[in-house]
Parts: structure tokens; C-alpha cells; sequence
């Protein structure tokens, strides 16, 4: 075993235990990553991910781990078998050190709503590390660990990794198998990756990506090595979704910095082409009618009878009652009641039939951008992070900070997350680029040329 190696996993240990505080720890798993260390096959050590420490986020399958979901109903549940990129991961050499805090089922937005505490942001005890992944991007933005997984089913990826100043990758729908990973709402869900540099990044998304028969919505579509070409990346056209400035309810230092960040990429010979893509206003109220009207039949499956919490204490009927009232949480429980209410009797047409309408023209709309540029430019979230507990209690406030997200989970492609400034009380600014399905290697390469030119604040 590499004495580095075993340097890193024990100053991992020390640094769970001097950063107690941030709370982004659910499970310390230091000790088992060595011993699989020890029996590691010469492939394994050959891996591009040997050495190197990975967090795993708290919905996603390691057999024989605790696996909470941040929530009270899955309290000492422990995972039955590891999920595709868990497998993935272990074979191609990575450790995979602890399981990290998250929003409960993934539903939040700052890491608030987890049983285990809120994950605080290393840029102040009292800033919120954004949601639902909180607790990846801390692990990684604190350099506890080399590279992290979350879920980003609106965004839960993207913009936490905006508020603590990392990379976060959003991958195309169906790139990364999705067995094992907790669901919150199928259509959406996908496994995202946090790093500090994108060749981390590329490591650790060549790992998992892939076909996975235990998948079904898995693509067959080869997954392409990625090579940097400083030449041949400023060929990429760079699409302006709509005039920030006539958005509403943006803090003024995001739109700054998006504005200077457009200069800056004409100054270095982009071609940037402006759209008006209207039907973007409307992706926030159909992702949460969609969103939660999947939630509402995915979690359904937490009755208190096959696993998990129950309280038994009354007669069968109240068993249902009962575990779902103490088990859940407010958030979840507000998104089930809005998601059965969509898809109850009389307003499924009025909102479940015609959101699923809106969502095809908003897919359909980027779509025919991607006919004439390679990416789009926006930012990550229209707001700075903020105090823990300041949004806690108005969910509204909370949802809009999904604007800029949430299109391409209702498109199906791929978003990362840049870190490209900080504002002037010295918190991070990120920047938000997409491109068409299975193009993630033209977000790492204009990552790459922003990373060369001194462009990111990592």
C-alpha cells in the first residue's frame, strides 16, 4: 500500500474532526476504504481513480452502509447492494471515505432539511451550502475529499457547488446509470460529480459513465475520451438564453458578473449568439407540478410495513398514517401533498397533462438553439448563498432559485457549474454553461480554456 495513500486517509480522519462543525459527514468510512485498499487487484491500482478520496452522497446504495437520505423514516436503514457508480467507482482504484449530509430525499435547497443537522458553508458558519448536496460540495470545497457524488434532480448539484465555489457537473440524462440512487423523481434524477479541477472531473466521469443493464434508461452512446485543444475550443459558438437584465428577483452582483464574464469571452474571439427563449418563465412551475407529481408515487413505497421507520402501535390502517406523519419531514411532506393533489381526479389535465406539454416546447426550444451554437451561457443561481435559516420558512423564495437549473433537467442535458467570481463581501459566484445531449466533453473543454486563462476561482 502507498504510504501517501495512507498519509491521505488519515488526514482525512484528522480533518473529519477539526471541521466537525461544517457538518458534511454522515458516515465515516475511512477504515473500510483501507482495508479494500489492501486487497486491491493490480487493475484496481492501474485505475485512473487509484488514490484518489470520494464522498458519496447519503441516497445512494454502499452495501452494508447506512443509508439515511437525510431522512427520519430510513433512520439505521443499511443498503441492501451498491449502486452502478459505487461498483464503478471501486474498480477503477478510487476510495470511497464517508457517505455526506444531505436535504431530506433530496428536496431542499440548502442542506437545511436533513435529520442530521444543516451542513454549514466554508465561507461562514452561517451560510447555507446550498441543497440538496450540500454535503458533497462542503466535502470537496473544505478538501476533506479529492472528488464527490451528489444527485442534481433540479439543480442539487449545480447550485450548491455555485454557492461553495466548485465545479459541478450535471451529465446528460441516461449517461450515468441511476441503479442505486435513492429516487425522487425518475424523469429528472441524475448522479452529478463535484471537483475542485475538471481533470479530476473528467477521472471520475469516465468512471461511471456508461450502458447499465440494470438501467433502463441507461444510453448505449459510446462515451468519447476528452483531449483539450485551446485552438479549437474558441471555435465554440456560446448561446445567451435571454437578456438577464430583463429577468426579475436577480441579485445585482450575479448579473454583473454574468455580464463581465460574456465580455470576457468575446474578448478572447467567441462567437456569442443571443436567443429570447420565452418559454423558460414557465420551467420552474413545471418542473415542481412534474417534480413533485413523480415524488409523490416514488416515495409512496415508504409505508411503513416493508422497511424503514414504522410505527406500529394502532391498528393496520393507521400504520400508513402514522409512519408517514412521524417519518417524513415538512418539505417532503408539503411536496407529496402538492404532488397528490396534480394528479388527483379532476386537475391531473389542468396541471400534471399540461405541464408535460410545456416541457416538450422547452425541450424542444433548446433543442433548436444547439442547431446554431455549441453552448449555453447563463448563470448557476440568480442568488448570493445565504443565512441558514433565512429561507428555511418561505419555500416560494426557495423554489425561484431554481430558475436558471431547472430547464435542463426538463431537457435531459448536461450543465456545469463554474466558479468564476466572488462577490464583495467575498462569497462565490458561479456561472452555469450546457450543451446538446452527450456533448459533456465541449463543457469540459470550455472549462479548461477558462481554467487556463485564469478565468476560475477555485
Amino acid at each position: 500500500m502507498s504510504k501517501n495513500i495512507q498519509e491521505k486517509i488519515d488526514s482525512f480522519n484528522q480533518s473529519v474532526i477539526s471541521n466537525s462543525r461544517i457538518n458534511c459527514i454522515v458516515e465515516n468510512l475511512s477504515n473500510t476504504a483501507l482495508e479494500k485498499l489492501n486487497n486491491f487487484t493490480d487493475s484496481q491500482k492501474l485505475g485512473n481513480l487509484y488514490g484518489k478520496t470520494i464522498g458519496i452522497k447519503d441516497n445512494i446504495n454502499i452495501k452494508g452502509v447506512k443509508m439515511s437520505c437525510g431522512s427520519h423514516i430510513l433512520n439505521n436503514y443499511s443498503a441492501p447492494y451498491s449502486a452502478t457508480v459505487v461498483e464503478r467507482i471501486e474498480n477503477d482504484g478510487g476510495l470511497i471515505v464517508c457517505t455526506t449530509n444531505m436535504d431530506e430525499f433530496a428536496m431542499g435547497s440548502s442542506t437545511e432539511y436533513s435529520i442530521h443537522g444543516p451542513t454549514k458553508n466554508i465561507f461562514g458558519d452561517d451560510v447555507v451550502a446550498g441543497g440538496s448536496s450540500g454535503g458533497s460540495a462542503v466535502a470537496v470545497a473544505s478538501g476533506l475529499v479529492d472528488v464527490a457524488l451528489g444527485s442534481d434532480t433540479g439543480g442539487s448539484v449545480r447550485q450548491p457547488a455555485s454557492f461553495c465555489g466548485i465545479y459541478g457537473l450535471k451529465p446528460t440524462y441516461g449517461r450515468v446509470s441511476r441503479y442505486g440512487l435513492t429516487a425522487f423523481a425518475s424523469s429528472f434524477d441524475q448522479i452529478g460529480i463535484f471537483s475542485k479541477s475538471i481533470e479530476d472531473m473528467v477521472d471520475l466521469y469516465r468512471s461511471i459513465s456508461g450502458f447499465d443493464l440494470n438501467d433502463s434508461t441507461s444510453s448505449n452512446i459510446s462515451v468519447d475520451n476528452f483531449s483539450y485543444d485551446d485552438d479549437n475550443v474558441q471555435k465554440l459558438k456560446i448561446g445567451l438564453p435571454f437578456n438577464i437584465q430583463n429577468q426579475e428577483n436577480i441579485n445585482n452582483e450575479v448579473v454583473d458578473y454574468y455580464l463581465s464574464s460574456i465580455d470576457f469571452l468575446k474578448n478572447k474571439g467567441f462567437e456569442i449568439v443571443e436567443f429570447d427563449m420565452e418559454s423558460l418563465k414557465y420551467a420552474v412551475s413545471v418542473y415542481y407540478v412534474l417534480s413533485t407529481a413523480e415524488a409523490a408515487s416514488n416515495l409512496s413505497r415508504f409505508d411503513g410495513i416493508r422497511y424503514g421507520f414504522s410505527n406500529r402501535k394502532k391498528d393496520f390502517e393507521s400504520i400508513y398514517f402514522d409512519t408517514k406523519t412521524e417519518g417524513f419531514g415538512e418539505e417532503v411532506k408539503r411536496r407529496i401533498i402538492l404532488g397528490t393533489y396534480v394528479l388527483s381526479s379532476g386537475y391531473y389535465d389542468q396541471f400534471y397533462s399540461k405541464a408535460q406539454k410545456v416541457r416538450k416546447i422547452i425541450k424542444d426550444e433548446i433543442e433548436s438553439c444547439f442547431k446554431e451554437v455549441d453552448l449555453l451561457f447563463l448563470p448557476t443561481t440568480p442568488e448570493l448563498p445565504y443565512s441558514i435559516n433565512e429561507k428555511k420558512g418561505d419555500p416560494l423564495s426557495m423554489y425561484l432559485g431554481d430558475s436558471f437549473t431547472v430547464p435542463m433537467n426538463l431537457s435531459g442535458i448536461p450543465a456545469i457549474n463554474v466558479p468564476m467570481g466572488k462577490s464583495k463581501s467575498g462569497l462565490p459566484i458561479g456561472m452555469q454553461f450546457s450543451s446538446n445531449r452527450f456533448n459533456e466533453n465541449k463543457l469540459f473543454s470550455i472549462c479548461s480554456f477558462l481554467q487556463n486563462h485564469n478565468k476560475v476561482t477555485v
